[in-house]
């Protein structure tokens, strides 16, 4: 099999994952996707009857976002597909979209991760491309967001001065899309289980990155509804904070060189080709 595509699911509008389902089995390639349900349900089941390349697993309880996916990130590695798709179940697109990244992925054997340029409902631009962040870059952009002096900061954090026009090799790439070369997951783990939700994706881009290039692509496009959970809902927050703790124990807080460096390195070399 080419690629395994995973979709995590707890208590998910089933006409919306649809029209993720949709958006790759439309694909010519052999791609085969598993459907992990955390709800307390499986009334979601009904989803794997959209055709044959879908198969479902109940969990039957939350064992948490990363936890789920590499339940099929294993099996990816168990029967040898060549990559593995992680998808939230809000995103959506049309197209060759797959077959895109499938040829360039195919033509740069240095490439861990790949993420297409991603776009609201309405058109806007998402910037999920981003610098490893700092405990400034998320901490205060949630208590000054008025500040011009954290607009100008958020400027650099995520990239936007490049215009997102253009390839890029960023240590940061959202967990929304992640088009990941299996056999660079076998080098550098899989998803760590002691996120819950929220900064997973963080962290393992992070370790790829350090051993692959993990390239946004902004030559084709998809549609990611994203509701921001942790600023609607204060469980979600709760999690988030919890991530974040979590992600800064292991990688650094304050200090943390090697942050230091791959954000400097990465500055670099966007600036040079503007």
């Amino acid at each position: 099999m080419s690629i395994l595509a995973s979709i995590v699911l707890f208590e998910n509008n089933p006409l919306q994952v649809a029209k993720t389902i949709d958006s790759v089995i439309e694909s010519n390639l052999d791609v085969e996707i598993l459907l992990i349900d955390n709800s307390p349900s499986d009334e979601l089941s009904i989803l794997s009857e959209r055709g044959d390349r879908v198969n479902y697993i109940f969990n039957g309880k939350n064992i948490g976002y990363g936890s789920a996916h590499n339940i099929a990130i294993r099996r990816s590695m168990e029967i040898g597909s060549i990559y593995h798709l992680v998808l939230n179940p809000d995103v959506y697109f049309r197209g060759d979209i797959l077959e895109n990244l499938y040829e360039f992925m195919e033509d740069n054997k240095d490439v861990g991760n790949i993420m297409p340029r991603v776009r609201y409902p309405n058109g806007d631009l998402q910037y999920l491309a981003k610098l490893l962040p700092t405990p400034v870059d998320l901490f205060l952009r949630r208590l000054f967001k008025n500040k011009r002096w954290r607009e100008k900061k958020e400027e650099t954090y995520t990239l936007k001065f490049t215009k997102y026009d253009q390839l890029m090799n960023v240590p940061c790439l959202s967990g929304c899309f992640m088009f990941m070369r299996v056999s660079a997951l076998m080098k550098v783990g899989i998803f760590d289980e002691s996120f819950f939700m929220y900064f997973e994706d963080v962290d393992l881009n992070r370790r790829i990155h350090n051993n692959f290039k993990t390239i946004f692509y902004p030559r084709v496009e998809i549609v990611h509804e994203y509701s921001r959970g942790s600023y609607k809902n204060s469980k979600h927050l709760l999690f988030h904070i919890k991530s974040a703790i979590y992600y800064f124990n292991k990688w650094g807080w304050a200090f943390d060189s090697a942050r230091k460096k791959i954000n400097i390195d990465c500055l670099m070399n966007l600036k040079n080709d503007q």
